[in-house]
Order: C-alpha cells, then sequence, then structure tokens
C-alpha cells in the first residue's frame, strides 16, 4: 500500500450531499444509475454510481452520501460524472454506500 503524506490527504474534498434523484444509466459498460446529489451551497453535482446490485432508486432518493467533490468532471458514455460517491466493496464486489450516521447539513466538509 502507498503511504501518502497529510499534505496529500486534505488535497480531497469529501462532503457529504442529498440524492435528490436517480435514473438508469444503459449507456454505461457496467450497470450504474445516473445520481443527482444537493451539496447545499457547493449546489448541485451528477455522478455515475455501480450501486445496482443493493439499491434501488426509491431507496436512494432523500439518502445522505459522501463523495469526494474536487474531482474533474469524468466523461463515461455520454454523461460527465461531476463527484465521486464512495462506498465499501464487499466481496462480492458490491457496492456499500457510505453516509453519516445521523442527518447533517448538504456540503458539511468530511475530516
Amino acid at each position: 500500500m502507498l503511504t501518502i503524506q497529510w499534505d496529500d490527504f486534505e488535497k480531497i474534498d469529501m462532503r457529504v450531499g442529498t440524492i435528490t434523484e436517480v435514473t438508469d444509466f444503459p449507456k454505461a459498460r457496467k450497470k450504474a444509475y445516473q445520481l443527482t446529489i444537493d451539496f447545499g451551497e457547493l449546489g448541485i453535482k451528477k455522478s455515475s454510481a455501480q450501486v445496482t446490485d443493493l439499491y434501488d432508486p426509491q431507496q436512494l432518493i432523500g439518502r445522505q452520501v459522501i463523495a469526494v467533490v474536487n474531482f474533474p468532471p469524468r466523461q463515461i458514455a455520454n454523461f460527465f460524472s461531476e463527484c465521486l460517491v464512495l462506498g465499501v466493496y464487499t466481496d462480492k464486489k458490491e457496492v456499500v454506500l457510505l453516509g453519516p450516521e445521523r442527518k447533517v447539513e448538504n456540503g458539511w466538509k468530511i475530516g
């Protein structure tokens, strides 16, 4: 495993946001959803997330997640993903989303 310095960690801007919209993403190579996430004062960002194994769209609406918000946009098929939603991989390669254990303000920084 590569060791990083504290300065490296400080460059990563992780924030809490609430998923407001979920749509299927049929053009993605791997099955995924397109998420719209409200990050409060940071605004609305879009993300492609491969979370279809464990989550239905209805389960995701209103859910708070943690995402890296300072990556440059990344084009995935015909879609631009503006943040990276974080999750844990299970032994079956399913993604379990990370989120705060209680409701917090959208846009609050992870530290």
